[in-house]
């Protein structure tokens, strides 16, 4: 894994640092061997230390970020989705590696000017409605994409937790996955940047290796990034958690 000194630095931004998904992302990203620092609304942060950034699921994205107005009713956190929104358009200016989890993937989607569907349970008709920990529920990969080369196959089982959805997509992204309706389940960049966004939750499959390759493969972005910018990751003050 590597010496403190020589591990990429991935900024992971959660519902809150102390879940299960978050503690299951830190993990599978500290046994590949990178650091890992929170990132809260308020909190300051060394955005100019970070090597890759991972985003990850909770609260719906609030419509006005795409344009539209509430036509559900839900959690929303425009605090967080101020932060994120800010923190991928720096990952974008500076083509930092990028792992969108669910939530992290729609607002991937939104950051580039996507537009989302709101609530997409009513409109299911060949996938269960409710929720799935488990890899119920079957995705086909793009031949040739990225994630398919990551996942070394083009069809995989997947979990659900999700009830927005991506409906169109931003710039610079295309889609990699589907499931049985044709809801998009993976999207990933085309200018070149390590950047994925996922509609499940690899964290909470980490006892599969298919799924475990995604924190691997953003974690060797990482390195490849930084080792670009011909500098360490070493920032005087900046107090790294992992």
């Amino acid at each position: 894994m590597g010496t403190p000194g020589t591990r990429p630095l991935v900024g992971l931004s959660f519902r809150h640092p102390g879940r299960p998904d978050a503690l299951l992302a830190r993990l599978a990203l500290t046994r590949n061997g990178a650091r890992v620092r929170m990132l809260r609304p308020g909190s300051p942060v060394p955005w100019e230390a970070l090597n890759a950034l991972v985003i990850g699921g909770g609260h719906h994205i609030h419509p006005g970020c795409f344009g539209q107005d509430p036509a559900v009713r839900a959690g929303y956190r425009p605090h967080r989705d101020r932060l994120e929104l800010e923190l991928l358009d720096f990952a974008r200016r500076r083509a930092l590696p990028v792992l969108g989890i669910c939530r992290g993937a729609q607002v991937l989607n939104v950051s580039r000017g996507g537009v989302l569907v709101q609530d997409i349970v009513p409109l299911r008709e060949f996938t269960q409605p409710g929720r799935l920990l488990l890899p119920l529920q079957s995705a086909r990969v793009q031949p040739g994409s990225r994630l398919a080369r990551l996942l070394t196959r083009t069809r995989l089982g997947i979990n659900r937790i999700h009830s927005q959805a991506m409906e169109s997509l931003g710039a610079g992204l295309r889609p990699v996955a589907w499931d049985a309706d044709g809801f998009i389940q993976a999207i990933e960049s085309t200018d070149g940047s390590w950047q994925l966004g996922v509609q499940w939750h690899p964290e909470y499959l980490l006892y599969h290796p298919l799924h475990r390759r995604l924190f691997a493969g953003l974690v060797r972005a990482a390195r490849r990034w930084r080792n670009r910018q011909g500098k360490t990751t070493a920032t005087p003050g900046a107090h790294e958690d992992g």
